[in-house]
């Protein structure tokens, strides 16, 4: 999951003008809603489409007068023959006609892959008896040679239904797909755990805890009341500046590594006050960073309504 994903402005136009697009990937990376948002966008859409069947299809697509203008197909190791098959399928109709076919590869990360499995209480393909992580790390490993023939990696670990189907969107444009660094603050409660797919921790239980004031004890670190009583406290807005820097700094070295997602855990008791405003400021003085999309999401702050993100994600993603 740490390698460079391509990402190129040809590529983006490639794809725009594609008539035949193959979408592929880690099962539980959002092919289904990928495949739907093709679908919004004209494309005629098959799910599941048997690999020696691609052939066939491509044929259909690439005929004078054909009502198939934009073909997107679904093909993944659902279907036994996929992936040994597969590869040489594509390298034949990319070779030999005219219709110039786009790969679409879906990943995620391996915590945002166990969520998703556990959240559906879907099995996952290749792990009906052993554990989802053994099955998932299974699948990593023998789709590399696919993943290898890629034009487009789409890393989805941090995107909601609505985002993904915005990279599609930006796809069909010729846009740029994605920034090359995707940077997430997850506001967490030491007291639910830590966050599987933290990459930085950084631990704020150190600041005034608004949970002791019965005034603010109901509201959480987005609301003015509380960032009021927290900016009171000369130790929040260095501890702000100090981590700004810091990431400030850490943040490009991570890009030119080659890293496509940063998860960035900010941990109070509770995950309700001190966190999500720490967050909230983190997003805010590092938005305008060139070439990096920030999102925040705060996992604890409401833990009888479920997790939630805040607005929408910002960032300078050209």
């Amino acid at each position: 999951m740490t390698s460079t994903p391509r990402s190129t402005a040809g590529i983006g136009a490639r794809t725009a003008r594609a008539r035949f697009v193959i979408l592929t990937g880690l099962s539980g990376a959002g092919k289904s809603q990928a495949i739907r948002a093709m679908e919004d966008l004209g494309y005629f859409c098959v799910d599941n489409l048997p690999t020696m069947l691609i052939p066939t299809m491509a044929d259909l697509a690439s005929r004078a007068g054909s009502d198939l203008e934009k073909v997107a197909i679904v093909v993944d190791v659902r279907e036994g023959a996929f992936l040994s098959e597969f590869p040489k399928v594509f390298k034949k109709i990319r070779r030999s006609r005219g219709l110039k076919p786009v790969l679409i590869f879906l990943e995620a990360q391996d915590a945002a892959l166990v969520r998703r499995f556990s959240e559906t209480r879907r099995p996952h393909p290749l792990a009906r008896n052993r554990p989802i992580l053994e099955g998932i790390r299974e699948e990593r490993r023998r789709l590399k040679p696919i993943r290898a023939l890629a034009d487009e990696i789409v890393d989805t670990s941090t995107l909601t239904v609505h985002e993904l189907r915005e990279v599609f969107m930006a796809i069909s444009r010729g846009a740029r797909r994605t920034p090359r660094l995707q940077v997430t603050f997850v506001s967490f409660g030491f007291k639910y755990g830590v966050p599987l797919e933290s990459d930085l921790l950084f631990d704020v239980r150190f600041l005034p805890n608004p949970h002791f004031v019965p005034r603010l004890r109901a509201l959480t670190g987005c609301d003015v009341p509380v960032a009021r009583y927290m900016e009171k406290h000369p130790a929040t807005l260095e501890t702000v500046e100090r981590l700004t820097s810091l990431l400030q700094f850490l943040i490009p070295q991570y890009a030119d590594e080659g890293k496509t997602y940063l998860t960035v855990a900010i941990g109070c008791t509770g995950g309700r006050h001190r966190s999500v405003y720490v967050a909230e400021q983190l997003r805010q003085a590092l938005g305008s960073t060139d070439g990096v999309s920030f999102h925040v999401r705060h996992r604890d702050a409401n833990q009888q309504g479920g997790a939630w993100r805040s607005a929408a994600p910002q960032g300078a993603g050209s």
